[in-house]
């Protein structure tokens, strides 16, 4: 696939020896040591050992690795962290108690309207009417403003 011209260069190739005639020019790679003097110092060092060139060397520390061995010893192995009890439940109000109750009413006369022996005709609209009143008390009893808090910090909103 031919680019249209202008698109970049002809030969990828010259452009590339160029940059990199440029760079050599600026001086980037000089202090850099070539693999023949890296293994010409290896031999050096060491006579006896293969010549393979240095790597560099593994972090220290990294997300994956640890920086102290697991003590299999330990005789505290076994403890971990138990967090505290949480705080009681807030008491339900007594209109938050009349929407449940008329939420599992719904149900129930969906369900098994023959429970209470009504008919389905009769108990299906008794059942929504019952399922709308909850959720419609459940809804408007939402707070619609996070708490008033003692020193007046609510915390971030956007």
């Amino acid at each position: 696939m031919k680019g249209r011209p202008g698109d970049g260069p002809e030969d990828v190739d010259a452009a590339f020896a160029e940059i990199v005639a440029d760079l050599e020019r600026e001086g980037v790679g000089r202090d850099v040591p070539s693999e023949a003097e890296l293994r010409r110092e290896l031999r050096e060092q060491e006579p006896d050992q293969p010549v393979d060139p240095p790597r560099p060397p593994a972090p220290a520390s990294s997300w994956r690795a640890h920086d102290t061995e697991f003590d299999w010893t330990d005789e505290n192995a076994d403890e971990h962290y138990e967090p505290p009890e949480p705080p009681p439940l807030p008491r339900l109000r007594p209109a938050t108690i009349v929407a449940i109750v008329l939420l599992v009413a719904g149900v129930l006369l969906l369900v098994l309207p023959s429970l209470i022996g009504l008919d389905a005709r009769i108990a299906t609209p008794i059942a929504l009417v019952a399922l709308a009143s909850g959720i419609g008390l459940l809804l408007l009893r939402a707070r619609k403003h996070p708490h008033d808090y003692p020193d007046g910090d609510d915390g971030a909103q956007v």
